[in-house]
């Protein structure tokens, strides 16, 4: 049975976002699918060209973080 994928499944695949069972099947209609695997390409390309988000918070956000988790431990009734 031949499925129709979608530009956001390929998304999803490029995420690594979908299941053990779709990525097979994906990977198969890649390799099978001339069309599919031309737009697999453009998305790819784009997702390549986003910068990677990086989550680091100031040093002063932990510290309030862990006094605050650090209260809550000592006096866990409050």
């Amino acid at each position: 049975m031949k499925q129709n994928y979608t530009q956001l499944d390929l998304i999803r695949f490029i995420y690594k976002e979908t299941s053990a069972a779709e990525t097979m099947d994906i990977s198969e209609a890649l390799s099978k699918d001339p069309l599919l695997s031309e737009e697999y390409e453009e998305l790819f390309e784009g997702y390549r060209l986003l910068p990677k988000a990086k989550f680091s918070p100031k040093p002063s956000t932990l510290n309030t973080i862990l006094g605050y988790s650090e209260q809550i431990a000592l006096n866990p009734m409050h």
